[in-house]
């Protein structure tokens, strides 16, 4: 399958060429020329197919004819080591709980799949070193870090801005060592995804560097996060809860929720998809009056979230032709402020005994002000509470128990290099590597 340009002005591409070169030559972000619809007997017996078959049916729509079928098989289930499972909060509100990966969030799937992905195109053609760049506001470090941690052929240099990500989170990618290099940025997190972007763009550095990205701006990185959206369909057909779903997405990036429009566009039966943002909010603005307005990134207590030009937008905009409307049609939003997060977070504990982490909040909180009669929604709770323990026993008022394997990370002693958010600092450091 080839890949065009959302900016239409790069030449077409193959998988391997979109993968290895993560953004497209006119900065566009790379789209498949087309979206295979899965057939009705697919849908009619998903309840009853495990997470990695539906997961491989998928895989194999979008990336089949350029991957051989053992070897995307085998892909597919070493990425799906762990589960995604939807987990009843009340009566019409169920949580998909996407931390229970190696790092506890979840960009596990996406950057596992990508660093499997990536592997088998170097080892197709026996290629250079490649450098992955990453840039964090939080959980991507972490998730495409360890899923690519001692893969051969690839060095991954972590860029995340200095101070605003939390103290677990920064152990979980500048304690690794080995082909891990996690670069601290003065700034927020669009300036350190500036430095990416700019570093495809620059010429020198591409002559003597081989360089991909692991950001969701990576169609290897955001396709396979369909995969637990049709999952969490199949368990919610189980239920007999599936005909008026709604899947309300955490969204900072865009790359999560855009993965999931994908699946929709593929006949995923969800009635609609909600985008649940904190107070950077550009997204909802854009629902409200038809104009993307990018702004500075404001620091909150959803941190994964705070995004001032979220990139996949492009993406969305491509995929339903530019169309207000029919944007409109399939995706509402939401606006929580730090205060109401917390009020979420504190009330859903005393309700129901769920314990949500501060972007899962705002899902639930969509859910619990936009469900029409009749609908049940799914929310992504897409990082372990324990990930913001501070702020989580804070707010909550308990003693969040640290799952054992990040209890592992924060033992690990820190290596990051600090550097300003100036290009030619970056550029100068990558050149002296």
């Amino acid at each position: 399958m080839k890949y065009y340009s959302t900016n239409k002005k790069a030449p077409m591409a193959t998988l391997q060429e979109a993968v290895v070169k993560g953004l497209a030559g006119d900065r566009g972000l790379y789209m498949p020329e087309r979206i295979k619809k899965l057939p009705k007997e697919f849908y009619n017996t998903i309840d009853q197919r495990s997470f990695q078959e539906i997961a491989y049916t998928v895989a194999d729509a979008f990336f089949g004819e350029d991957v051989d079928a053992e070897s995307l098989r085998k892909i597919v289930y070493d990425t799906l080591s762990f589960d995604c499972p939807v987990v009843k909060v009340n009566d019409n509100i169920y949580a998909l709980e996407l931390f229970h990966g190696p790092t506890l969030a979840f960009k596990d799937v996406g950057a596992r799949f990508m660093a499997r992905l990536l592997q088998y195109f170097i080892r197709q053609d026996s290629q250079d070193l490649v450098n992955v760049l990453v840039a964090t506001s939080g959980d991507t470090g972490s998730a495409v870090a360890n899923g690519f941690l001692g893969v051969e052929g690839i060095h991954v240099y972590v860029l995340y801005p200095k101070g605003k990500v939390s103290p677990i989170q920064e152990c979980q990618f500048t304690t690794l060592g080995k082909n891990i290099t996690a670069l601290e940025i003065d700034g927020v997190f669009d300036d350190c995804q500036a430095l990416v972007k700019q570093a495809f763009l620059d010429q020198e550095l591409n002559q003597r560097m081989r360089l991909t990205s692991a950001n969701s701006i990576n169609v290897a990185r955001f396709l396979p996060q369909a995969f637990y959206y049709f999952n969490a369909y199949a368990r919610m057909k189980a239920l007999g809860k599936a005909d008026q779903l709604v899947i309300c997405v955490p969204s900072g990036n865009f790359g999560n929720i855009t993965a999931g429009l994908f699946g929709h566009e593929m006949g995923l039966p969800v009635k609609r998809f909600i985008a649940a943002n904190n107070a950077n909010d550009i997204f909802y603005q854009y629902l409200q009056t038809g104009k993307y307005e990018p702004k500075p990134t404001r620091q909150t207590l959803a941190n994964a979230m705070d995004v001032g030009d979220p990139s996949n937008f492009a993406r969305v905009y491509d995929l339903y032709g530019g169309s207000h409307e029919r944007i409109t049609s399939y995706i509402g939003g939401a606006t929580y402020t730090d205060p109401q997060i917390r009020e979420t977070m504190a009330a859903c504990y005393q309700k129901t005994g769920y314990l949500l982490d501060p972007h899962g909040a705002c899902g639930y909180r969509a859910l619990s002000e936009l469900l029409q009669p009749g609908e049940t929604g799914v929310f992504c709770e897409t990082a372990h509470p324990a990930k913001f323990k501070e702020k989580v026993d804070e707010i909550v008022g308990i003693d969040t128990e640290i799952p054992p394997r990040l209890a592992a990370f924060m033992k690990g002693t820190k290596q990051s290099i600090s550097l300003s958010k100036e290009f030619e600092d970056f550029k100068a450091f990558l050149l002296r590597e």
